[in-house]
């Protein structure tokens, strides 16, 4: 029944998903449905941030406190990622996520991670073993010439079915591959099992050498959170066909941006080559914090 669902939406997954591009963002030749509208962008931008602060918000994993006084949900990320949005046939955000891809290789210093995981940090022994197994990572991404990136900000209304919610995982796969694959570590909340849903479309424990990073209580967000990696070039095996199918789709998907700046494929703006072809259903509020 799910995989029936998420077919159905793959299908269909232009009339669905929206790109919000990053502010300063140089828009890849590949994505031809461009809208550079900074009215429309700024617009769409606080909608999501209402949606996602909403959610954070009855879900207990943040206070109204944390909001601005129109009720949004302003990071610093939210002016660097690109945002990957999921409507309704009202056309009314029902959900989103984004992808933050560093311009460069990041030290660890530089991450949002350094924020996001600071109970762990704080750990004796467990915030060096983290840093460690980070640093890894972006050593092997230099390696193999791939970009390295964080996601986040997942968050679904209570109207979304599993579906769409696993679309706009999906879907953040597809987008990475096409700006040239990226390891990307996140940190996702166990409440509502979010965290095992992306273990199942390809993410796994964040690990270094001869140890694996712990779950942690975050008191901020006042639930257990796991780090967890991902290789965007290679999601699970069965999902990756609809990978293939959203990526393919994405000259279609409709792109808001604030400029028109454009760029062909050939060198990333960190020197690398990027190259496009790299090869138990949980609660509805699902979240990568």
């Amino acid at each position: 029944m799910l995989t029936r669902l998420l077919n159905r939406n793959v299908a269909s997954v232009e009339d669905s998903l929206v790109l919000l591009a990053p502010r300063h963002a140089t828009i890849p030749s590949t994505l031809e449905n461009v809208d550079a509208n900074p009215q429309r962008h700024d617009r769409i931008l606080a909608q999501m941030q209402r949606l996602r602060g909403s959610v954070y918000l009855r879900d207990g994993a943040l206070r109204a406190q944390d909001l601005s006084l129109d009720g949004r949900h302003d990071t610093p990320e939210d002016h660097r990622a690109w945002h990957l949005l999921i409507q309704d046939d009202q056309q009314r955000l029902t959900g989103c996520i984004w992808y933050l891809q560093h311009p460069a290789l990041p030290t660890f210093d530089q991450l949002r991670l350094r924020n996001s995981a600071s109970p762990l940090l704080r750990h004796s022994d467990w915030g060096s073993k983290l840093q460690a197994a980070v640093t890894s990572d972006v050593a092997r991404a230099a390696r193999e010439r791939i970009h390295y990136a964080e996601v986040g900000g997942w968050a679904v209304d209570r109207t979304s079915r599993l579906a769409d919610c696993l679309l706009l995982v999906l879907g953040t796969y597809g987008l990475s591959q096409l700006l040239g694959g990226a390891f990307v570590v996140a940190t996702a909340t166990v409440r509502h099992a979010s965290a095992a849903v992306l273990r199942r479309l390809g993410g796994s424990h964040l690990e270094g050498d001869g140890f694996t990073v712990p779950s942690y209580y975050d008191p901020r967000h006042d639930c257990e959170m796991e780090v967890l990696r991902f290789d965007t070039r290679r999601p699970s095996p069965k999902y990756a066909a609809m990978v293939g199918s959203i990526k393919d789709k994405f000259d279609r998907i409709s792109v808001i941006a604030r400029g028109a700046d454009r760029a062909g494929f050939g060198a990333s703006d960190n020197g690398m080559p990027i190259t496009p072809d790299v090869a138990a259903q949980p609660h509805h509020r699902l979240a990568v914090a």
